[in-house]
Formats: C-alpha cells, sequence, structure tokens
C-alpha cells in the first residue's frame, strides 16, 4: 500500500514539474517577443529622432532663407525707392538740359539770322562800291569783305603825291563816288587809314611815317567831310604807319590808305533784336 501511495506522489510530483516548465517555455517566448518589439520600438524612435533633427535643421535653413530674402526684399523696395527719386531727378535734370539747348539753339538761330542780315548789307554795299568804281585799274584800288567787314584799299599813287599827305584831284573825284555811296547808308561807319611803306620821312615838316599816316588818313575824311557832306560822326581817322605791310618787298603796295565800313554797333544789336521777333524763330 505504501507503495502505491509513494508511486502516486512520484507521478503526481512528474506531472507538476512538467507543467511548470511549458508554462516557462512560453514565458520565455513571450518575453522574446516583448524583447524584439521593444528593439523593433527602438529602432523605430531612433529613426523618427534622426527624421526630427533633420527636419528641424531644414526648418531652421528655410527660416534663414525666409529672413534673407524678406530682408533683400525690403532692399529692393528702399532702392526702387532711390531710383524713382533719382530717375525723377535725371527727368527733371533732362528737361533742363533740354530747354537749355532750346535756348542756345535760338541764340545762335538769332545770331546766324542777325549775320545773314549783315552779310545782305555787306553785299549790297560791295556792289554799291563796285558800281561806282568799277572803272578803276585793280592796281588801284580794291574791294573785299573780310570777316563781315566791307575794306576799299586805295593806292597812294592814286591819292597822294611822294611824300605828301595832300590829296590828288584826280583822288577827290574818286573820294566823291565813295561818299555818294557812304551817304546812302546812314546805318555804316568807318574808319580811314593811313599806311605807309618804311622808307623813313624825311621832309622834316612831320616826325616819321606815323605823322604821315595819321595826316593822310585825316585829309581824307576832311575832304569827305567838307567837299561831299559826310557826318564826321561816322569817321574815324587812324595811322598805321608802316607797321602792318601786306608784302615784304613790295613797297609801292605797302604805301596804301584803306576805307574799313562796318555796320554801326548799335545797329547790329537792333539787326539780332529784329531777329528776335522774327515769327519764324519765335
Amino acid at each position: 500500500m505504501r507503495k502505491i501511495i509513494l508511486g502516486c506522489l512520484g507521478i503526481t510530483l512528474l506531472l507538476s514539474s512538467c507543467v511548470s516548465q511549458k508554462k516557462y517555455a512560453d514565458m520565455e517566448n513571450k518575453a522574446k517577443e516583448a524583447q524584439d518589439l521593444l528593439n523593433s520600438a527602438t529602432v523605430k524612435l531612433n529613426t523618427c529622432l534622426e527624421d526630427k533633427a533633420a527636419a528641424t535643421s531644414k526648418m531652421q535653413t528655410l527660416e534663414d532663407q525666409n529672413a534673407f530674402l524678406k530682408a533683400n526684399n525690403q532692399d529692393l523696395i528702399n532702392n526702387m525707392g532711390n531710383l524713382t527719386t533719382l530717375t525723377s531727378k535725371g527727368a527733371d535734370n533732362l528737361e533742363k538740359s533740354l530747354e537749355s539747348l532750346k535756348e542756345k539753339d535760338l541764340t545762335i538761330r538769332k545770331l546766324n539770322d542777325a549775320i545773314t542780315r549783315r552779310d545782305s548789307v555787306n553785299l549790297s554795299l560791295v556792289q554799291s562800291l563796285k558800281g561806282v568804281l568799277g572803272n578803276l585799274d585793280d592796281e588801284d584800288i580794291e574791294i573785299s569783305v573780310e570777316k563781315g567787314v566791307v575794306f576799299v584799299s586805295i593806292s597812294d599813287k592814286l591819292l597822294f603825291r611822294s611824300g605828301s599827305f595832300n590829296v590828288t584831284n584826280r583822288a577827290k573825284e574818286v573820294l566823291g563816288k565813295v561818299a555818294q555811296v557812304v551817304n546812302n547808308k546812314p546805318d555804316f561807319e568807318f574808319m580811314v587809314e593811313g599806311h605807309t611803306d618804311t622808307d623813313p620821312y624825311n621832309s622834316g615838316v612831320l616826325y616819321d611815317n606815323w605823322d604821315l599816316s595819321v595826316k593822310r588818313a585825316t585829309s581824307v575824311v576832311r575832304i569827305l567831310q567838307k567837299d561831299y557832306g559826310v557826318d564826321p560822326k561816322r569817321m574815324t581817322a587812324a595811322g598805321r604807319g608802316e607797321y602792318i605791310p601786306l608784302s615784304p618787298t613790295d613797297k609801292a603796295k605797302n604805301r596804301r590808305t584803306r576805307i574799313v565800313v562796318l555796320p554801326k554797333i548799335d545797329q547790329f544789336y537792333s539787326m539780332i533784336e529784329e531777329g528776335m521777333k522774327d515769327p519764324k524763330i519765335n
């Protein structure tokens, strides 16, 4: 009996031991599965943390770029404002420059108009002089226009005897023709210039060639005034002596009396004023 009881107890203990090992194995498997899940979750967590760090860095970069773009945008806005101001000033300066150019162009046109009028008057004067003096030899008298001024050059052999300042009768006839033209041109004034050669003056009446050239000029203006009624206010007598020769070798050519005919200064300004009133200019 006792053996039977011991045998039952042994079987009971054996069965009890077998059940505990099975549960242990199951628990061990579950623990392993839990560890695997924990490992997997840890890997995912680390991955998420890395992704978060990358996203945070990218977001910071984008924020920095956004701030940079905002600053640049403000600079561009400011520059556009400055550019608008500069453009406005440039337009004002350009407009002022154009106005200045217009004024200069108008002035040039006025002056050109006055010069054209003066040249027309000079041409008329030259034609008149050549009309009354055209029958004289070219060696005795020459009419020219230089820089808007009319010159009538008369040789001394026609006007004076050697060393003399007394006008010859033939010369008086020539001066009468010149007076006829200048009396019809009251808007002109003129200067009579006496010129000599380099031979010294030795007659004793005058000091030198300066005196001789001046005396010849005053002799001419005196005849124009007294014999032909030319207004003395329009005339000037001047002596050039030997100091403005036409030729270094031809003394006869250098001995001459020159009548310089030019518009009155106030008359020339009147021409400009008349040009200013021209509708084509205004």
